[in-house]
């Protein structure tokens, strides 16, 4: 027979409704988190992507802004246009679908850190939350509703380590 353990009642009703709200947000599955933060940021950088390109072909004014505006250091502006336009497209889509995701949130971060530091340094509060979602997918993995988790199954690896829930 299971027990069942009775609320502390000796602690004060704001406090035991703050506790059951935590062991709520406990049960969140880490999976779940990692396919809205891959499905979010992917939305971002293709809607960017989108921007650039006319067709099959980077726009006019893409390439004017990175002539004139974002003024890259080190980067031909029509490799930059270019580099950038190949990015916003293929990286979303490997995130969408789960695969070389890390590799992909990696390569994202990076762009991300690049805008930030010589394009518009005072968007830091936008670049901050690209960050925090590419983070998480680089470091707990994409989650188990992913390719990534499928060939790790296959190749009798442990999908993600994202998959475990907190027990805190």
């Amino acid at each position: 027979m299971k027990t069942q353990t009775m609320p502390d009642l000796a602690q004060p009703l704001p406090y035991r409704l703050f506790d059951q709200g935590l062991k709520a947000l406990n049960t969140i599955p880490n999976d779940l988190i990692a396919l809205i933060a891959r499905l979010s940021i992917a939305a971002v950088f293709w809607q960017s992507g989108q921007t650039k390109v006319e067709g099959w072909r980077l726009s006019d004014n893409a390439l004017y802004l990175f002539e004139n505006e974002y003024k890259l250091p080190l980067v031909d502006p029509w490799l930059a246009a270019h580099l950038a336009a190949f990015a916003e497209h293929v990286f979303p889509i490997l995130l969408v679908i789960g695969i070389a995701s890390r590799l992909s949130a990696l390569a994202l971060l990076g762009m991300t850190l690049v805008i930030e530091i010589f394009v518009y340094p005072a968007a830091w509060p936008t670049h901050g939350t690209w960050a925090a979602c590419l983070l998480f997918i680089a470091t707990r993995g994409p989650g188990l509703f992913s390719l990534d988790a499928l060939v790790a199954r296959r190749m009798g690896r442990p999908a993600t380590a994202s998959s475990r829930v907190s027990a805190a």
